[in-house]
């Protein structure tokens, strides 16, 4: 790490620092929140949980050799330097924001209702064909991953590629103006987190916040096919570009060949008139957006088309995201990690493209207020329009998900599990989706060995 000395740090929090000023110019060799993950020559930040109170652990951590500790606790006279702050998850940020600034790189911020990772994970494999890059690991995307994200980066690394996630407001700025993106990535506005944010029209503000904090001459990248994204104004005198299927995208895909859960072909058009075909190795329309995506971003990095192309279909699965699971007996559509209306919709839609019996094992959705009942119901009346040969919901609120598709519901897991040697046959295509609370990788590893 670079930068991060004791003194810096202490001015970029506004903390007060409390030990030998011998060692106030001392080099920090990694900054952690995680008490078990602290190394000799590392900073501590004790965040509180909300049921633990890691100010307990600060023992634990000198013993294992931490440099410093930041605090929001006066911890009186001490053996080991420590930095008193008013608020710890804030001067984690601070910190981040810090070493952030000390990398002259191009980073890429990707927000969105729905998609995040799987585009995350898309930019970064087309950048890949040409930069070293450095991305959010798994679900680091909030007010601490973000930070801890950024503390990853290493002489060497080109290019950053962020995700954000937020569910309140204010939380954006709080993520955006740290990443101080020069390219921003909106995937779309959908209707996660409604019980915070109340309408779409709410999450498109709070979302669009990121672009306040874009670099200056940066680029501003938004799906094109959004009804809300699409009229959005320039910002900082910079005008969107717009990615999409529908005409008047620069950044469009046609000629769209569903290869079943191979993936899609298509054809992607670049704004100078250039075009190249690839298949996508992911299946669903909606990964085609994503490469769309992936092509915006790595056009603008200057990427060849043939290196665009290359980064497309060298993408990997994900666990949880899409990612296709071969046994003996069925194929799993393993997508649990998340869920809301719209990623649901297109998981069914994913479903829909296999050849043989079609399962779904879907569970409840979070966080959508008032109407999460009428939007369960919504899903599985979408599926029951696909032709999805079974429906099984699973949780409380999915009862409506699995009536609205004239399914099999049921209350827990446990239910389910037991019932499964009667519900799935050999050879069935399974999806398996629920917002990440349900835990249903449970499911998904139950299915590899059935």
């Amino acid at each position: 790490m670079k930068n991060l000395t004791l003194e810096n740090i202490t001015k970029a929090c506004q903390g007060t620092y409390h030990g030998d000023d011998r060692l106030y110019g001392l080099e920090v060799k990694g900054v952690v929140i995680d008490s078990r993950k602290v190394q000799p020559g590392y900073l501590f930040v004790a965040i509180d949980g909300v049921k633990v109170n890691a100010h307990k652990f600060i023992p634990d951590t000198i013993k294992a050799g931490a440099a410093c500790v930041v605090s929001h606790e006066d911890l009186g006279e001490t053996d080991f330097p420590y930095i008193l702050v008013e608020s710890t998850g804030q001067a984690l940020l601070d910190i981040a924001k810090l070493y952030r600034d000390s990398f002259d790189i191009k980073v890429v911020g990707i927000t969105g209702s729905a998609g995040k990772t799987s585009t995350k994970e898309m930019i970064a494999s087309v950048a890949a064909q040409k930069y070293r890059v450095h991305k959010t690991l798994g679900n680091f995307n909030n007010e601490w991953g973000l930070p801890i994200t950024i503390f990853g980066l290493e002489e060497g690394h080109q290019v950053a590629v962020l995700e954000m996630g937020i569910n309140h407001f204010g939380e954006m700025r709080r993520l955006s103006s740290v990443a101080s993106p020069d390219i921003c990535v909106i995937t779309n506005i959908g209707v996660a987190h409604l019980e915070f944010f109340k309408t779409r029209e709410g999450i498109f503000r709070e979302k669009t916040q990121m672009l306040q904090d874009m670099k200056n001459g940066g680029t501003i990248i938004l799906n094109g096919d959004d009804d809300l994204l699409s009229q959005t104004a320039p910002v900082k005198g910079v005008s969107p570009v717009f990615f999409g299927m529908e005409d008047g995208n620069s950044f469009r895909a046609d000629n769209i060949r569903p290869l079943g859960l191979k993936g899609t072909a298509c054809t992607i058009y670049l704004p100078d008139g250039a075009s190249f075909t690839c298949i996508v190795p992911l299946p669903g329309i909606h990964m085609v957006s994503n490469a769309l995506a992936g092509t915006a971003v790595g056009y603008t990095l200057g990427l060849t088309p043939e290196e665009i192309k290359a980064g497309i279909e060298g993408l990997p699965s994900i666990p949880g995201r899409s990612n296709i699971i071969k046994t003996d007996r069925l194929i799993i559509l393993d997508d649990c990690y998340n869920a809301n209306p719209v990623s649901m919709k297109a998981s069914i839609d994913v479903l829909d493209m296999a050849i043989g019996r079609k399962v779904a094992v879907l569970g409840d959705m979070g966080e959508l207020g008032d109407n999460t009942r009428e939007l369960h119901r919504e899903v599985g009346a979408y599926a029951a329009k696909k032709e999805i040969d079974l429906v099984c919901g699973i949780g409380p609120l999915s009862k409506e998900l699995a009536d609205g598709a004239e399914g099999i519901w049921f209350e827990t897991k446990a239910e389910f599990l037991a019932a499964m040697g009667r519900i799935i046959e050999d050879g069935d295509n399974v999806l398996v989706k629920a917002s990440h609370g349900m835990e249903f990788t449970e499911l998904v590893e139950a299915l590899r060995a059935f």
